[in-house]
């Protein structure tokens, strides 16, 4: 068994020889990103758990460690994590945490020191705890994070993007269900394989990798008919997190939805971009800054060639470009505006509203400044600008019923479902019976299926 070690300021230690013997813990939030990322840390010898319980009991063991004023998603993490060593399903001598920690002024940066706390009231404090961060805060010999492992880690994270873009495009016109989650679960499995041999990662890999992705969901049979489309946005995990929103997304299907979600790749930019901002606003080192804009520009090419990829087939919507994005909160917002999700949060409704995903759920956790300042309180200033935005701003938090949550999301839909009435005069569903001769044949619904006014 390993030896433990501790840093001079008491915080214990995961070593080289943990790193033999441990199993690390993983929050889930994206379930194709976070697969892709924990494939990549498994080829480096880390030996990976995602944790995907979303049971009622974690809320509660948060409640009795973390605050019920601290900020929701900390709740959240922390209890899932005290709930997972309480289950007995880990060794929790070999068994090591490992969080995310930003640095910034969100109170995210302080996830970390909130877990030790919890840690050692729960009577874990044997459990050591890994940040995964690139501006040095902690540093564990057992833990290195290469150039060539972050490399793969934005692949893994991209990637998951264009997946979980054209997986909620597809989704809900697909004519055999289950054909868009295959088509994903295939396409994990090849970028895996890809991303362990350190391919897929470069410019030339990047375009054939997304442009086949994209061929590959457009050949997908689908119906598209009129349905409401609904964008998700809000503090980043509670927007993605299943444990955080509730299921929403599989709330928001129950009710015949088409849905988007901005990609993790706008949030990277937007952090990285801020550095650059800062340095801009407050002035600062000139390598940092040629650091910067070097970082800023090789995640932009990477974005565009996801644009184009899903640009050359004509039956998917484009998502707009960081540059374009920010610059619809040119005069609404101020740059400078950047804890949390910070001018993003109103700039992403903004691109939704635009964009045709007019019809909007605001994640926000009970308590966090920022996605109140930014998400609620510019609801009125966004339909100044986007008359169509139809916006419901949802709290989360340990004494928010799911009920009342879905009542509240259901009102904004009904509003949106007469709005799409108006827009296409009557609602229209396929004659099932028709659409099963046809299945069989070759698929040309506006030859071949009638339609049944609802």
């Amino acid at each position: 068994m390993a030896k433990l070690k501790y840093s001079k300021d008491g915080r214990l230690l995961f070593t080289k020889e943990m790193k033999k013997e441990y199993t690390i813990l993983l929050p889930m939030m994206l379930p194709i990103h976070f697969k892709l990322a924990q494939n990549t840390l498994r080829h480096y010898g880390y030996n990976t758990v995602l944790l995907e319980t979303t049971c009622p009991e974690i809320a509660q063991e948060g409640l009795k460690y973390v605050h019920n004023d601290t900020c929701y998603p900390a709740l959240l993490v922390i209890g899932q994590f005290i709930h997972a060593l309480k289950s007995g399903k880990y060794d929790v001598n070999k068994t090591a945490l490992m969080i995310t920690q930003t640095g910034g002024g969100c109170r995210a940066s302080n996830y970390i020191h909130l877990l030790r706390k919890a840690l050692r009231k729960s009577g874990f404090d044997k459990v050591p705890v890994i940040s995964l961060n690139l501006s040095g805060l902690e540093k564990n010999s057992g833990f290195r994070l290469s150039f060539n492992m972050l490399r793969r880690l934005i692949g893994a994270l991209v990637y998951g993007d264009i997946l979980m873009l054209l997986n909620n495009q597809v989704k809900p016109y697909e004519i055999s269900k289950g054909d868009s989650h295959a088509l994903t679960q295939k396409w994990t499995e090849i970028l895996t394989d890809q991303l362990n041999c350190g391919k897929g990662i470069n410019i030339k890999q990047f375009t054939e990798n997304m442009n086949a992705i994209s061929d590959d969901f457009a050949k997908i049979k689908t119906f598209r008919i009129p349905k409401v489309k609904v964008g998700v946005v809000g503090e980043i995990f509670v927007k993605y997190s299943s444990l955080g929103n509730n299921e929403l997304e599989k709330f928001l299907e129950s009710q015949d939805c088409e849905i988007c979600v901005p990609g993790i790749l706008g949030f990277l930019l937007f952090k990285v971009d801020n550095r650059l901002e800062d340095i801009n606003l407050y002035g600062g080192n000139r390598i940092k800054a040629y650091i910067v804009k070097a970082l800023l520009k090789y995640l932009e090419k990477i974005e565009s060639i996801l644009i184009n990829a899903v640009k050359r087939n004509d039956c998917f919507v484009v998502p707009s470009t960081y540059k374009h994005t920010k610059s619809l909160v040119d005069g609404v917002i101020g740059y400078g505006n950047k804890m949390g999700e910070g001018w993003l949060l109103t700039a992403e409704m903004l691109e939704l509203a635009e964009s045709g995903y007019e019809n909007i759920v605001c994640t926000q956790p009970f308590g966090c400044l920022p996605n109140h300042i930014c998400g609620k309180g510019m609801i009125r200033k966004i339909k100044e600008k986007q008359p169509k935005a139809n916006i419901v701003a949802i709290d989360y938090d340990p004494g928010s019923p799911r009920v009342n949550q879905e009542n509240r999301i259901k009102l904004m839909l009904s509003i949106a479902k007469e709005n799409l009435y108006k827009e296409n005069k009557s609602v229209y569903v396929p004659d099932q019976e028709k659409v099963t001769e046809v299945i069989n044949d070759e698929f040309i619904p506006e030859k071949n299926i009638e339609m049944v006014r609802v």
